[in-house]
């Protein structure tokens, strides 16, 4: 056995408070449980999506409503609420998409494919909230 190995920690049992802090999660691992997380926060926010649509396209005075919720004084907190949801779906969406894609070509998945199918998940979904969420808060 090589020093190296002999000095790593070996995490058997994971001990919440002591041991959460020092380890160190793969990508892959990351893009998991991101994605049950962004999974409830798409169910806990369905009823303003539900609110959303039927404010959106029931007249044209329920849709100046709705926007004017956007730009009252508690704007901001709708705007995070819909900041939110974008990057859930975003990142549901992308890595359902690295799911599926794993599925189908399941010979081709290994170790390294999995960490840069992880980070690419992340990436995107992070640069493409970072976008809508510009627009959203009207940066352009």
């Amino acid at each position: 056995m090589t020093e190296l190995a002999k000095k790593r920690p070996e995490f058997r049992n994971i001990h919440l408070v002591r041991d959460v802090r020092t380890y160190r999660m793969p990508p892959a691992a990351i893009v998991s449980i991101l994605h049950r997380i962004s999974g409830i926060i798409m169910f806990v926010l369905l009823p303003f999506i539900v609110w959303m649509l039927d404010r959106s396209i029931s007249s044209e005075i329920s849709f100046d409503a709705f926007t004017a919720v956007f730009r009252g004084d508690y704007g901001w907190f709708f705007k995070l609420m819909a900041l939110a949801l974008i990057w859930s779906y975003l990142h549901h969406f992308i890595a359902g998409l690295r799911h599926l894609w794993m599925d189908v070509s399941h010979t081709a998945v290994n170790k390294g494919f999995g960490r840069k199918s992880a980070v690419t998940v992340l990436v995107l979904s992070i640069a493409l909230t970072v976008v809508l969420g510009a627009k959203l808060f009207g940066v352009y």
